[in-house]
């Protein structure tokens, strides 16, 4: 399976990057900038591309930007990405000085890219942070994945199993996103205040 990570020079698009192309699957790193594209994917040793280029004739696109970008980028990609599912892995957060907290908008980031593109969203990673999905070993942690396209979701599912050392763990319908990008935000708070690199496991699933 070919797969596009827009915004894969950042942080957690480099990290994403990487787990995939260690996993087996075809990955091309997308960014605005073809030669900041060809740098990260060199370092990692798959192929870099245009976020345009990157989209096309792939199997999944990762939304792997900035929170503040993912929308604009997506709505300029539209054409590109054409019906292609759409991995959502960002969340809104607001910072400030009693800690951070999901933004006060209703609607997951995931449930507003739908509307932008043509082809089916999926949300999910959320709780993966960049640093541990970017470590020597996949991490022992669970992948919280929802979605509405039954096939989309199922092959968003079978690749959150194959980055981690943990379950890929179906959370029901797209709107569920909402939860998932808030616990973003308490895992960030948990991490902060415990100076740790926690994840999440869900117990008592058989």
């Amino acid at each position: 399976m070919r797969i596009a990570v827009l915004g894969g020079t950042g942080s957690f698009g480099m990290a994403l990057a990487r787990r995939l192309a260690e996993a087996g699957y075809d990955v091309v790193v997308g960014s605005r900038d073809a030669s900041r594209a060809a740098e990260a994917a060199g370092e990692i040793g798959v192929e870099g591309a245009t976020n345009a280029d990157a989209c096309r004739g792939v199997d999944l696109v990762v939304v792997a930007t900035k929170a503040e970008a993912a929308l604009d980028t997506t709505r300029e990609l539209r054409d590109a990405i054409g019906g292609t599912p759409v991995l959502s892995v960002a969340a809104e957060l607001s910072f400030g000085p009693a800690g951070v907290a999901p933004t006060t908008d209703p609607r997951a980031l995931a449930v507003r890219l739908q509307e932008v593109v043509d082809g089916p969203v999926v949300a999910g990673l959320h709780s993966l942070a960049a640093r541990n999905l970017g470590g020597d070993e996949p991490p022992e942690e669970d992948a919280l994945v929802c979605g509405d396209h039954g096939e989309a979701k199922a092959l968003v599912l079978e690749l959150a199993e194959r980055i981690t050392s943990g379950r890929a763990v179906d959370c029901g319908p797209l709107a569920s996103a909402r939860a998932l990008e808030g616990l973003t935000a308490v895992i960030v708070n948990v991490n902060k205040r415990y100076k740790a690199h926690a994840g999440v496991r869900v117990t008592g699933l058989r």
